[in-house]
């Protein structure tokens, strides 16, 4: 229990201190700390719409957080999950609304197919430059992220938007590539859960995925080959493992799971390609996947956490004098700065603890 429980003391440390610091910032802007965390949990946590509100925001931020979780696990960094959730989400709305004549059972698989696929390429061209070249990842899938969603506008300014429309988006896929909405599961069991609410299959798709990433991770040889890689590569490479081919297979996989993102907000939500839908999910999926500690629990619990500070974010805005829902930018900031600091908090802690030589 004490192994299960350890990695997870000081990420909650992280959080429980950046709450008692935002309340600290909202004491001295003359708002009531007590009413705004009570806002923050009724808000995100005490109503049906509330969960399902924080459930529909997490779910993304599951899929760019296990993305980002599998490529660190190979040593490598990602930060061009925004590009490649871009790209996903494009070519998945272009299956979408191209292939209109299409029964849902095969529209909607090629329309997620699409997705990764794309997404994996994306990842994977950074890899490639990664094991054959040496040059480093970070750079690489950062001008990746302006490459992508540059191609992307162009193509819907151009030539996939509906003339006329002032909003930059392209045609809508066909109906039979939407996917149910918890309305349509839950209904039927006599549980009223209402249409407007956008909580849809993705969410069981991103839970499907963290166990998927677990198994993979920790139950399959490609899996140890890829942790080894990122734990010592030289010592991989002597042990006869290719470390090449796994840079480039831990960057596709990062980029078919953030490519998933598309399969709840294409398909499941918006029903086309939206410019700007991504308000920065790739880059908080890098938190996630830290506050989580890169295993797939830690990141499903993380995500609904940052999921809460999204909902509760306007709530907060609307019901306070002078706070704004820029606090929930605060705490995520703060708890990123906390788990990073963890290095430094742990030695301070052993030093502190360790008994003093006579």
């Amino acid at each position: 229990m004490n192994k299960l429980l350890s990695p997870l003391l000081f990420p909650l440390l992280a959080v429980l201190f950046a709450f008692a610091l935002g309340g600290v910032i909202v004491l001295c802007i003359g708002d009531s700390p007590l009413l705004v965390y009570e806002l923050f949990f009724s808000s995100a946590f005490g109503t049906r719409d509330g969960i399902a509100y924080t459930l529909f925001y997490a779910t993304p931020l599951i899929f760019t957080g296990l993305a980002v979780s599998l490529a660190f696990k190979c040593g490598l960094l990602n930060i061009g999950a925004e590009g490649q959730l871009t790209v996903a989400a494009f070519t998945t709305a272009w299956v979408g609304f191209t292939f209109t004549t299409l029964p849902a059972v095969v529209l909607i698989p090629l329309c997620v197919i699409g997705g990764i696929l794309a997404a994996s390429v994306w990842g994977a061209i950074p890899g490639l430059l990664k094991a054959r070249f040496g040059s480093h990842e970070v750079i690489n899938t950062i001008m990746m992220n302006f490459i992508g969603t540059a191609i992307v506008s162009y193509l819907t300014q151009y030539h996939f938007r509906i003339q006329g429309d002032a909003i930059l988006e392209t045609f809508p896929i066909a109906k039979q590539a939407h996917i149910p909405r918890f309305h349509s599961l839950l209904t039927p069991l006599g549980i009223d859960f209402p249409e407007r609410l956008p909580l849809n299959v993705g969410f069981l798709l991103a839970l499907v995925a963290c166990g998927a990433v677990y198994l993979f991770l920790w139950k399959t040889k490609w899996g140890y080959e890829l942790r080894a890689v990122g734990s010592n590569p030289a010592a991989a490479e002597y042990g006869g493992i290719n470390v090449k081919r796994n840079i480039i297979l831990a960057m596709s996989i990062s980029g078919m799971l953030a490519g998933l993102v598309a399969f709840n907000e294409v398909l499941g939500y918006r029903h086309r390609y939206y410019d700007g839908f991504s308000p920065g999910y790739g880059y908080t999926g890098i938190a996630v996947a830290l506050l989580g500690r890169n295993h797939p629990v830690g990141i499903l619990l993380a995500a609904i956490l940052f999921g809460a500070l999204i909902r509760a974010g306007l709530f907060i805005d609307i019901f306070t004098d002078n706070v704004s829902k820029d606090l929930s930018v605060v705490l995520q900031a703060i708890i990123i700065l906390s788990v990073a600091c963890e290095a430094l908090a742990r030695g301070t802690f052993s030093s502190f603890l360790k008994p003093k030589q006579a």
